[in-house]
């Protein structure tokens, strides 16, 4: 039996994994993706804020800071040169009292030293002319962010790399990896293929692909992290002009519960944060419209319960456990950076894992970055 045969096969079409596809069928023939489901980018890169972030929360010299800086700025180019629905309309994160102006300057200076221009604190009299009913002492203003169509990102991406060459397969689960001599064998739901590089580019299910090839790589565990959203009721759409957001937790889980004002004048109210078992545990036990509603008062104080209407729900590939759980003792808390590395064992596999915010933001930087990795297994 004949095997097919490819320089490069990516496991994942979600944001980051079409990226790649883009970027590498630039370069190379032979370019195969891989997707377990029926269309591309329908877990975490689409459910999500749809926010291009600017790089103001991430550890300086990490790869999240990095590749979110970066790709701010590939972001936007790749919006304007190629159609995907997009607004520039910066943002503010709102110190709800004056307790809190101490750590919205340490942010501010941190975004300072990640390279991001533009940042500014704001008085209460500005945020009002600005979000007329939004509460605060100050704000930091951050006028780098923006929103996008995350969908029509993902499937412009993918056209791209489709129309240089590149094979997306949808339903096309991987099943067994198999490393010989100097290629990877992979077995999926649609037959077998046999490739000089393998990327696992697999979102949620990351350290699985790893774990199939036997790899080192899968100790890496990610521990699914639910995110619920709200919307406003369309009569009360107007009480947000943009991007409201508070300070992010201090514990790294999460930016906080936000407004986004989106491309279609809809208000999202979240994401919420909570650790869950299943990485397809989408709606099991939501959140009722009364826990939005008490999170979003402070920085919304007008509006109640009957304000909000649920809407959907994202899960987040985080690399830190719960708090509470028997792993959290072994492993370092807080915001974990991207592992984004070749497999020590297995040179011609290329890991991506823990790839969440600012996963979206940071997918063409990121797609740079995996470009070069290739270019030294295929060299």
């Amino acid at each position: 039996m004949t095997m097919d045969q490819a320089n490069i096969v990516i496991v994942g079409g979600g944001v980051v994994g079409c990226a790649i596809a883009r970027a590498l069928s630039m370069r190379w023939d032979d370019v195969f993706l891989l997707e377990a489901l029926p269309r591309i980018g329908m877990l975490t890169s689409t459910r999500n804020s749809g926010v291009i972030h600017s790089g103001i929360y991430y550890p300086p010299s990490s790869l999240k800071a990095q590749h979110c800086v970066r790709g701010n700025q590939l972001t936007y180019e790749f919006c304007a040169t190629n159609g995907v629905p997009y607004r520039k309309i910066g943002k503010i994160v709102v110190a709800s009292s004056n307790g809190e102006m101490k750590d919205l300057t340490a942010l501010m200076e941190n975004g300072r030293t990640n390279g991001v221009e533009g940042l500014r604190i704001i008085d209460s009299r500005a945020i009002r002319a600005r979000e007329p009913h939004v509460e605060g002492v100050s704000a930091l203003e951050v006028p780098s962010t923006g929103i996008l169509s995350s969908e029509e990102f993902v499937k412009t991406h993918a056209r791209l790399a489709t129309g240089r060459g590149a094979h997306i397969v949808t339903n096309a689960r991987v099943e067994r990896l198999e490393s010989a001599r100097n290629t990877i064998r992979v077995f999926s739901a649609v037959g077998e293929i046999e490739t000089r590089c393998l990327v696992n580019s697999a979102g949620l299910f990351a350290d699985e692909v790893a774990a199939l090839l036997g790899s080192k790589m899968a100790q890496h565990r990610i521990y699914p992290v639910r995110g619920e959203y709200c919307e406003l009721t369309r009569d009360k759409q107007d009480l947000v002009r943009g991007l409201v957001y508070p300070l992010p937790h201090a514990d790294g889980l999460s930016l906080g519960v936000h407004l986004t004002k989106t491309l279609w004048g809809s208000v999202l109210v979240g994401p919420t944060a909570r650790y869950v078992t299943d990485k397809n545990d989408y709606e099991r036990d939501r959140e009722p419209v009364e826990y939005f509603a008490t999170l979003a008062k402070r920085l919304l104080p007008s509006v109640v319960a009957s304000d909000f209407i649920p809407a959907y729900s994202g899960i987040r590939p985080k690399l830190v456990p719960p708090p509470d759980s028997s792993a959290a003792a072994a492993k370092a808390t807080g915001m974990a950076d991207f592992i984004i590395q070749p497999d020590p064992d297995f040179p011609r596999a290329i890991h991506l894992i823990g790839i969440e915010s600012p996963g979206l933001t940071s997918a063409p930087s990121i797609a740079e970055h995996v470009t070069r990795l290739v270019g030294e297994v295929l060299a």
